[in-house]
């Protein structure tokens, strides 16, 4: 997986051995998303979820592993918006924590997510790119653990699709 920033973006890729429309399907169905989506020894449960323009997904991820600690039994709330659907290219969306009703965290940053999907020799490219307000907000997140956050979920992703 590689990682890097530029200025408020926060730039993710790592290659799958599957192909384009394979692993767009992974991100664009609730089920097979709530199979791989949050870190591993947490659970994800899409309360709604509309993949298309201007839809929601508004989803809750629980941890389930005791050997986390004090984030055993602790709920993450999600609600994003789509944007833009290319598929199976790529698609855009707005993301923000919430809580479970979907209310928006004001205390936290909101950020915009493209997922792009490039065809590459063996597999696809799986291309992150999350653009955040200010550098304060990708930094305020990173310390809360997002990269490493988002590299045990690409663990997930990828035995999930073999």
């Amino acid at each position: 997986m590689n990682v890097q920033t530029e200025g408020t973006k926060l730039i993710i890729e790592k290659t799958f051995s599957v192909s384009q429309e394979r692993l767009f399907q992974a991100f664009s169905n609730s089920d097979q998303l709530e199979a791989w989506w949050g870190p591993k020894g947490w659970k994800t449960v899409n309360k709604r979820f509309e993949f298309e323009e201007g839809g929601f997904w508004h989803y809750c991820m629980t941890c389930e592993d005791k050997n986390q600690g004090d984030f055993y039994g602790m709920e993450s709330w999600g609600l994003a918006k789509f944007k833009e659907i290319q598929a199976p290219e790529r698609f855009l969306y707005e993301d923000m924590f919430s809580d479970e009703a979907g209310n928006v965290n004001p205390d936290m940053p909101g950020m915009d997510i493209e997922v792009a999907f490039v065809p590459v020799e063996g597999g696809t490219k799986l291309v992150t790119t999350t653009f955040f307000d200010s550098v304060e907000s990708l930094e305020k997140l990173s310390e809360m653990g997002m990269v490493e956050g988002f590299s045990s979920q690409m663990d997930r992703l990828e035995e999930y699709l073999k």
